[in-house]
């Protein structure tokens, strides 16, 4: 599962044809080694997180759209406006739904739990290490081997802002594993670096909602764990039980030293690295916003994000209850374009505006039922005992809200591999607020002492 997670970003985002054959044959794969497991053993246990149901539902909801009626003499009718979109959109879909169920179920044990934290640790510091090489020695070419007529490139992504939405969901967890206290001090310089490498990278890649997001990530570890910290000192536990898990949850330390630690440090890494890599480009970048601001309303810009999101707005309002069809945004966006329709549009450039346009007021129910589905989870987790998890629920929530705050201006969500680690993340806290408990129970009894 977790090849899974690389080969997507790898694979160009799996944006491709025979990158999502790759996905869906291997997660396929995952599925019929899970069946032999299930034969072999005598018994089949499947764990079906509550943020998995509204997954399903969306699933359902394609499948309801991409019914057609007719065909022959007869005009075929459905309920999505280019079913074969909605037809392809559902079965990636579905196998994003399957990968959720694989990871809520076998990333279940803390050994597997920590197992992943190293791994996306090490394996975001290194994705982020390529991408800057590839960055300063870009001649044109992907992996410099495949050519391409993209100029927004970075690292294996086609648009950097994708490149950045992928490791904005990756550096809060590093961070917030340090100031739980979820990880032994050893591993907190590799920790600390793997995130400042990887804050660096997104500076880089001038991607200003990547910056915002992930500014807005690290503020959710600064905000929500200090709150919860001081919580947890005022409840207290009885006697020498209140003792052990004060040094196992780290309250002996002050709250506001816990606030601007680590976060703190990793800032001041990530401005580091961009002033030794140069500044020019990100206040450049930053600057940008203020003069298309200003050029709001030229005709040249009908396919700037506000003229797509007014766009979709009409299409949302022409389509209010079950949307054009999941997929069929490409198809259905001249119909209801103010410009002169030559433009391609792909998708509304705003994850919310997305999921109303393709499946409407019920699309937008079930995106709301998912959010609050997972954000229950983080909560639960977040009371844990056990720093570590407590850690990685909060981190995993960080890199879940960041990509959240993208999605107001992006549609990272639209990109398989993307979907796929915010699925993957969603299932680990999901995974974490249902069985926490039961975790932190058997550790501490076979493991005397843990924490220090």
């Amino acid at each position: 599962m977790l090849l899974t997670v690389v080969m997507t970003a790898l694979a160009f985002g799996a944006v491709e044809a025979w990158s999502k054959a790759i996905f869906e044959l291997v997660v396929m794969g995952l599925i019929l080694l899970w069946a032999i497991k299930a034969a072999v053993d005598k018994k089949l246990r499947v764990r079906v997180p509550e943020a998995a149901l509204p997954i399903a539902a969306f699933v359902i909801l394609g499948l309801v759209q991409s019914v057609s009626l007719g065909g022959g003499d007869a005009p075929v009718s459905s309920l999505s406006m280019d079913v074969e979109a909605t037809r392809r959109a559902v079965v990636v879909l579905f196998f994003l739904f399957a990968s959720f169920i694989i990871t809520a179920n076998f990333f279940a044990t803390r050994e597997r739990l920590r197992l992943l934290v190293h791994f996306l640790a090490v394996y975001g510091a290194l994705f982020a290490v390529f991408a800057l090489v590839q960055h300063f020695t870009w001649d044109g070419r992907f992996y410099w081997v495949r050519p391409t007529v993209w100029t927004t490139t970075f690292g294996p992504f086609a648009n950097h802002n994708h490149f950045a939405g992928y490791m904005e969901m990756l550096v809060p967890l590093p961070v917030a594993l340090i100031i739980s206290r979820g990880v032994q001090k050893d591993v907190w310089p590799l920790y600390g670096f793997a995130a400042a490498i990887m804050g660096v990278s997104v500076a880089v890649s001038l991607s200003r909602g990547g910056m915002a997001s992930m500014v807005a990530g690290l503020l959710f570890i600064a905000v929500v764990w200090p709150r919860l910290h001081r919580r947890k000192e005022r409840r207290g536990l009885p006697g020498e039980a209140g003792k052990r898990a004060t040094l196992r949850s780290g309250t002996g330390s002050s709250p506001v030293v816990m606030r601007i630690g680590a976060v703190a440090v990793v800032a001041v890494a990530i401005t580091v690295g961009v002033l030794w890599v140069g500044t020019e480009g990100v206040i450049n970048r930053v600057a940008q916003t203020v003069d298309e601001a200003k050029e709001i309303g030229a005709e040249s810009h009908y396919w700037g994000r506000e003229w797509i999101w007014r766009d979709t707005l009409s299409m949302i309002a022409a389509n209010p209850i079950l949307g054009v069809g999941l997929g069929a945004y490409e198809t259905v966006y001249p119909k209801y374009s103010q410009g002169d329709g030559s433009l391609v549009i792909n998708y509304a450039h705003n994850d919310y505006l997305q999921a109303l346009a393709d499946g409407g007021i019920i699309g937008g129910l079930i995106a709301l039922w998912f959010i609050v589905a997972v954000f229950r989870s983080v909560a639960r987790g977040l009371k844990s005992e056990d720093p570590f998890m407590a850690g990685l629920a909060l981190g995993g929530g960080a890199g879940i809200f960041s990509m959240l705050v993208h999605s107001l201006f992006d549609f990272n969500l639209q990109i398989p591999s993307n979907a796929l680690l915010f699925l993957f993340l969603s299932a680990v806290v999901s995974s974490i607020g249902a069985a926490g408990e039961g975790m932190r129970r058997v550790e501490y009894a076979e493991t005397p002492g843990y924490g220090h």
